[in-house]
């Protein structure tokens, strides 16, 4: 039994930083009397911003787990490095945000924090005990955090429906996990593979029922279809800066942790491409369908989520190598227009109240140009029309299920893409080819939440145009997994 002196606390370090910085926004809170927003928001900043640089220097080191649970390897550091970014950005948003909406509270960014901690451990995870714990720990703060509006029936209404459903989910998850660790006698994901892989046992009634409930409770947080219903009423009555982070933070995570469960998995793999397959046929249409007749700009960015991921499912299906690492960037290119797409939703107010109204954006372009111009970089990533970096994600993300013989698959995620982009153009053609109707649409602009916006949106440029670096990023980072 290893002492505590002799471990090696070098895989968990970038998510003790994280922790760290969690517990001084509490100290400082409580020390101030009350909720100091930029210097928290800016405490946690440079949390984040450690532990990406730890990250960052990890990155050539060889690959070690802690304990065999929690991996240092690429696929975790990628990970960190893009769900360290999103939160940043998150609470750079929140900044003027909160106070403008009257929900201002200091334990929200120590909340928001913890939540990210959660993600991390989701992606480093090598084992499904860990899975759960982070899964849960980001999932108990993301209820609370959905419900921040406390005064308003549709907050309540969101934080009731996202820990209802969250918790039938987790219970989905926990009985899987269950189930495989009977008929397998462990937990940890490499071995989980091994005693999958002998004889007959792939074929095992009890491991088949134990994945299949895995995949309920990771397809929930990823909002897959069937198991989406709580996106659109949770995305619209949480406070739109929670908003952003359950839509990149929580489905980065849930992806990432079933990267690993589908790779430890592999003797499985007669199975479940076509399971894949439907899933992914099922999320792209499902979303893309019902964000057509949607004039709340928050519920069509919760249906164009859900179709996005049933993007991210069609490299799952494709399977390990190319299709993994596709996953990979793709997820950072959603990521990048998603929280600039709800960002630039979360500054607009109409009445008092946030602008999700689609009338509400007729003439923003010439109202408010560079707002206007920041969301249609994102909208058009969304869409993935170069040059921005949707397109290269789309077009590596379609031709690994090429490679793999999908091109049924390919053909559909195709047509969704040029179905998609119809409500995509049409909240743009609002801004700019639109007169306004009604009160007028203002902008409550802040230099943090500027910051978060101009760096995104140069993000999705400059990843479209230049995508080689982080491209090899990603095949490095699934690398390892797949040997």
């Amino acid at each position: 039994m290893p002492t505590l002196g002799s471990l090696d606390w070098t895989p968990l370090l970038p998510v003790l930083i994280v922790t760290a910085t969690c517990l001084v926004c509490l100290l400082l809170d409580a020390a101030g009397g009350g909720a100091r927003p930029g210097m928290l928001a800016g405490v946690g900043v440079i949390g984040l911003g450690g532990a990406t640089v730890v990250s960052l220097v990890l990155w050539s080191a060889p690959a070690a787990t802690f304990q065999g649970m929690v991996a240092l390897d690429g696929f975790a550091l990628f990970l960190n490095v893009m769900l360290c970014a999103a939160t940043a950005a998150v609470l750079l948003l929140s900044v003027g945000y909160l106070p403008r909406q009257g929900i201002e509270a200091g334990e929200y960014y120590a909340l928001v924090l913890f939540a990210a901690v959660g993600m991390m451990l989701m992606a480093a995870a090598t084992d499904l005990l860990i899975v759960f714990l982070g899964l849960e720990l980001m999932s108990l703060c993301l209820y609370v955090l959905a419900g921040y509006y406390r005064t308003r029936p549709e907050g309540n209404e969101a934080a009731l429906k996202y820990f209802l459903l969250g918790a039938f989910a987790s219970g989905f998850l926990v009985y899987g996990i269950a189930l495989l660790y009977g008929a397998t006698g462990t937990t940890g994901l490499a071995a989980l593979g091994r005693a999958v892989g002998t004889g007959g046992a792939a074929r095992d009634p009890m491991i088949l029922a134990g994945v299949a409930l895995l995949l309920v409770g990771l397809g929930f947080k990823a909002s897959a279809v069937p198991f989406h219903q709580w996106v659109p009423d949770v995305y619209e009555g949480a406070p739109t800066a929670v908003t952003a982070l359950i839509a990149t933070g929580s489905k980065a995570a849930a992806v990432a942790a079933l990267v690993r469960v589908l790779v430890a998995l592999r003797p499985l793999e007669g199975d479940a491409p076509m399971l894949l397959w439907w899933l992914a046929v099922l999320t792209m249409t499902v979303g893309n369908v019902v964000a057509l007749v949607q004039t709340n700009v928050k519920r069509l960015l919760a249906y164009s989520s859900i179709a996005q991921v049933g993007y991210m499912l069609v490299g799952l299906a494709a399977g390990a190598g190319p299709g993994n690492s596709a996953v990979l960037f793709y997820l950072g290119v959603y990521a990048l227009a998603s929280v600039g797409a709800f960002g630039t939703v979360l500054l607009l107010q109409r009445e008092g109240r946030e602008a999700v109204d689609l009338a509400a954006y007729g003439g923003l372009g010439a109202r408010h140009p560079v707002l206007a111009l920041g969301l249609t970089i994102f909208l058009l990533t969304l869409i993935g029309i170069p040059p921005t970096a949707g397109f290269v994600g789309k077009v590596y993300l379609f031709s690994a299920a090429i490679q793999r013989g999908l091109v049924g698959l390919a053909v559909i995620a195709v047509l969704n893409s040029v179905l998609a982009a119809y409500y995509y153009l049409r909240l743009i053609v609002y801004m700019y080819m639109r007169e306004p109707e009604g009160a007028p649409t203002t902008a409550a602009v802040t230099p943090a939440a500027s910051i978060a916006l101009a760096v995104t949106a140069w993000a999705a440029l400059q990843l479209g145009l230049w995508p080689g670096p982080v491209l090899g990023f990603a095949q490095h980072a699934v690398a390892p997994l797949v040997r």
